[in-house]
């Protein structure tokens, strides 16, 4: 399975004011990423997010769409986010939406890793594409 690499940009803005009650804060929030290296793309999608009043527990979800190319292949497809932190060890699983890809990127299947050094982050992608 080939794997691609790379940093990407992220922009998160809140959607409205957030739900606090009983010291939980849910939150609604809009993504936007720029990815440089091996993926070369813009994204757009939604993150709910919900922190508690422990310092390094919190919990999200989002769904986010890549339109860009990966490896010259020109495409789109649908990434699948659930993270998790359970007094600060994370736990994250982000995956492509089976049989979201279109174009070039049609029957794409992968898993997507981040790292952030220093405030950047970075990428690896585990992907598979037919043909």
């Amino acid at each position: 399975m080939p794997t691609a690499q790379g940093s990407f940009t992220v922009q998160m803005t809140p959607l409205g004011e957030p739900d606090v009650a009983d010291g939980l804060n849910l939150g609604h929030l809009s993504l936007a990423k720029v990815f440089s290296g091996d993926l070369v793309a813009t994204s757009h999608g939604r993150m709910l997010t919900a922190l508690t009043p422990v310092k390094g527990s919190a919990g999200y979800v989002a769904i986010e769409r890549v339109n860009g190319t990966l490896q010259g292949r020109s495409g789109s497809f649908v990434f699948q986010h659930s993270g998790s932190m359970d007094h600060g060890a994370q736990r994250l699983s982000i995956s492509v939406v089976p049989d979201s890809g279109t174009g070039g990127l049609a029957g794409i299947s992968g898993e997507f890793r981040i790292t952030i050094t220093d405030g950047q982050h970075f990428y690896e992608f585990d992907y598979a594409l037919p043909g």
